[in-house]
């Protein structure tokens, strides 16, 4: 019987995210999400001889998947969160690059993977969720230790769960008489809450709001965005693929108004002002893509030019 390998992700609108990238051959750029190296492998065989690749990615596991880019001298891997983005390329000697790409998705690996508690497909995972293994507290520490009002606000604000409040009492009652480790000891705690007609989508969102803070990926997208935006040159372009409604609005909010907070400033004829410019509507993957892989369904990417200084952008969409 022949046996293949697990897939570690499969890239999400690879030609079109790397085409938004409208790669100069001789260009700097940015894959701050290299996970399994899809979109970082198309971006390199666009770039020319003097071409150069910074691919992030804090999960060690992440690693295995360099192969023949290990080689490759315009090529390199930064192993660390892309918060940090400002200070890699410091210290680097990079003062501008062309374009960054960010495919915040989580990677299939991790969902599949039953030893870091991503899913609750699997009973018995320990409740980790950490993207960097090494460092940072894990769910079972935010469950455990967590008050009943700040279990509330993260599920609430990272999840849209409406019955949140009720979620936090069900975790603070449960763990008073055995501390919650794995996946099955969090379902069990909250299984009379949870309606058995929408069981996977709201068992997925609680999973989503306890990895959203396990691994504090609003701050870090904000950092993140922020870097993007001084480091790239006029010209350059910031390429995005999100996933649920809470990231897409802060990336939306960047594009649109320069911050991630959405307040827009005029020019004295009542232009918006940003750094950015949209390049076109929001992208999906087609109906082909979604049926080959269905994580990819709700992924939304939009793309945007760095304006040149002086300029506004007084696009709405």
């Amino acid at each position: 019987m022949v046996t293949t390998a697990p897939v570690y992700h499969i890239p999400v609108l690879l030609q079109e995210s790397v085409n938004g990238l409208n790669i100069q051959p001789e260009g700097t750029y940015v894959d701050v999400t290299f996970g399994g190296g899809g979109h970082s492998k198309e971006i390199l065989g666009r770039l020319g001889s003097g071409g150069r690749l910074f691919s992030f990615d804090q999960d060690a596991d992440a690693e295995a998947n360099m192969g023949a880019l290990s080689a490759d001298g315009r090529w390199t891997f930064v192993r660390s969160n892309f918060r940090y983005l400002k200070n890699w390329m410091r210290y680097y000697g990079v003062e501008h690059i062309d374009g960054l790409l960010a495919d915040l998705g989580v990677s299939s690996h991790h969902f599949d993977d039953e030893t870091r508690g991503f899913s609750f497909r699997f009973d018995d995972s320990p409740l980790d969720m950490r993207m960097n293994k090494r460092a940072g507290k894990t769910a079972a520490d935010i469950l455990n230790e967590y008050s009943e009002e700040q279990l509330a606000d993260i599920f609430y604000l990272y999840g849209e769960l409406k019955n949140a409040r009720r979620l936090a009492a069900a975790i603070v009652k449960s763990r008073a008489s055995e501390p919650l480790l794995t996946t099955r000891h969090l379902m069990n705690s909250v299984q009379r809450l949870i309606p058995r007609e929408r069981e996977k989508k709201e068992a997925a969102k609680l999973f989503q709001a306890l990895r959203i803070e396990v691994n504090q990926e609003m701050a870090s997208l904000k950092e993140m965005l922020a870097s993007a935006t001084a480091l790239l040159r006029p010209g350059g372009r910031l390429v995005v693929i999100t996933y649920h409604s809470l990231e897409d609005r802060i990336v939306k909010n960047m594009i649109k108004a320069g911050n991630v907070e959405g307040n827009r400033e005029q020019d004295f004829f009542g232009r918006a002002l940003s750094p950015f410019a949209p390049t076109g509507k929001v992208i999906t993957p087609t109906a082909e893509e979604q049926a080959a892989n269905p994580r990819s369904r709700s992924a939304k990417l939009r793309i945007a030019e760095k304006c040149d200084q002086g300029e506004t952008s007084d696009d709405n969409r």
